[in-house]
């Protein structure tokens, strides 16, 4: 009889409570966990390592982890890598997916959610379609959002473009995303 092959995951996520949750939940249910909290260390662990899958915070210590998944896909094309983010919006759901993510999950997530996404294989026609629109809270935080990833998170200089304070868009940001 065979040893079971169990599959790698790193975990990239600064606030290092919920990392180290996730971890150990996945862990659990049989996978062979590296955690990282940073984008640079992430970047370490899969050069010596490419995972199989991969976790990946959209916020990273300051960092974008946009770049993480150009820089996971490039070390193996094949590494599944699903997006997990209090900070959603749809620009960066768009762009994750074009750069290789195969999944972008809004937290809180549970363990089962993250594991369903990570073989996540085609999209779903049968999704039900919101009837009404956004609010207008919504729309402002998807332009919030757009402007700053424009600006390569680059605060200042996303709050001019706004013409708003840097303080007023620091207070915006640090607030959870509003819900539709």
């Amino acid at each position: 009889m065979g040893v079971a092959v169990r599959s790698d995951v790193l975990v990239v996520d600064d606030d290092a409570a919920y990392c180290k949750h996730l971890a150990r939940v996945l862990a659990q249910r049989g996978f062979a966990i590296t955690m990282a909290h940073t984008a640079g260390a992430a970047r370490a662990l899969a050069s010596e390592n490419p995972p199989e899958f991969a976790v990946v915070e959209l916020r990273i210590a300051g960092e974008s982890g946009l770049k993480l998944i150009s820089t996971l896909i490039g070390l193996d094309p094949d590494t599944r890598i699903v997006v997990l983010t209090g900070y959603g919006s749809i620009a960066t759901a768009v762009e994750a997916i074009k750069l290789g993510a195969v999944y972008y999950l809004c937290k809180p997530a549970n363990a089962d959610e993250v594991i369903a996404a990570f073989y996540h294989q085609a999209g779903d026609d049968d999704i039900p379609l919101n009837t009404s629109p956004m609010s207008l809270k919504r729309l402002e935080w998807e332009q919030v959002a757009r402007v700053l990833r424009d600006h390569n998170g680059n605060i200042s200089e996303a709050a001019r473009a706004l013409s708003m304070h840097r303080r007023t868009l620091q207070r915006k940001l640090a607030k959870h995303p509003v819900r539709r």
